[in-house]
């Protein structure tokens, strides 16, 4: 049982947890009509998201000095839907997170900037489930504030969740979408060509470098393929020299080796995008 200290308002509240002492909890209507000394209801009775770290608590009053009340109700809805999609419980830092950043988004649409999110595709197709629940989230509260949110509020919601999912920095998680998006610009200007956004190939190749970014940094290494490398080598050299130089901009950005293997894979993905 946990007994209220604070209430911060109607969604939010400070309490007395018996195993992490002072917690923030927040759920929607969870403050409403308590008082100091007051208790609330255990987990398994009432839904509500608990921030224990200090760090993280302080964070999120904070936010609270310039965040309307109910948008933190909204919130509390949008995060219970990921968790529900996703069937986890997220780090408790995506309530400061993604509460900071959409109620930010949603003030410059209402003050009528647009701002362009340029690695939309390369999201969409590094994180596909985080990108749909993403379009779900911001449909709703689309709906649910009377605005048309920008489509490309749906990226920037994608990385959120996919950083709360994996608990990497939101940092590292773009840094990672920024390396795909320079790749594909190097490939380009190298076979000079525009890579039509919808084709297989391109798709395919996306996805080939968003998986061996995931693979180098794990260190799953591929097996060794010489015997094809000589081959690739020899037939389609303007492409194997470029799967160097994307290999050398991988290694830059990650500070990990790339295995030669990569090579051999990257030029096969090249190839089918040349024929263009």
């Amino acid at each position: 049982m946990l007994t209220v200290k604070k209430v911060l308002n109607n969604n939010v509240l400070v309490a007395e947890h018996p195993n992490y002492a002072e917690v923030i909890l927040i759920g929607k209507g969870l403050g409403f009509g308590k008082k100091t000394g007051d208790h609330v209801a255990d987990a398994q009775a009432e839904k509500f998201f608990v921030l224990k770290e200090e760090k993280e608590q302080e964070q999120y009053k904070q936010l609270l000095d310039y965040v309307d009340e109910n948008f933190i109700g909204l919130m509390n809805d949008i995060i219970e839907i990921v968790e529900e999609r996703f069937s986890v419980n997220l780090h408790e830092h995506i309530h400061i997170a993604l509460t900071d950043h959409l109620f930010y988004a949603i003030k410059r649409v209402k003050q009528g900037l647009d701002v362009k999110n340029p690695f939309l595709p390369e999201t969409e197709l590094a994180y596909p489930k985080e990108f749909s629940v993403a379009t779900e989230l911001v449909d709703y509260l689309s709906n649910q504030l009377d605005l048309d949110i920008p489509p490309g509020e749906i990226g920037f919601v994608a990385l959120h969740i996919h950083s709360a999912l994996t608990r990497r920095s939101l940092k590292e998680v773009n840094r990672h979408t920024q390396l795909i998006s320079e790749l594909v610009s190097v490939t380009e200007e190298a076979l000079k060509l525009k890579i039509d956004r919808k084709d297989v190939n391109y798709l395919r190749l996306v996805r080939h470098l968003h998986h061996a970014i995931e693979r180098i940094n794990k260190g799953q290494y591929f097996d060794n393929q010489d015997s094809l490398k000589n081959v690739l080598q020899a037939e389609y050299p303007l492409c194997y020299n470029l799967s160097w130089k994307l290999m050398k901009i991988m290694q830059q950005t990650l500070k990990k080796t790339i295995p030669e293997a990569e090579a051999v894979y990257l030029t096969l993905h090249l190839q089918r995008l040349s024929k263009q």
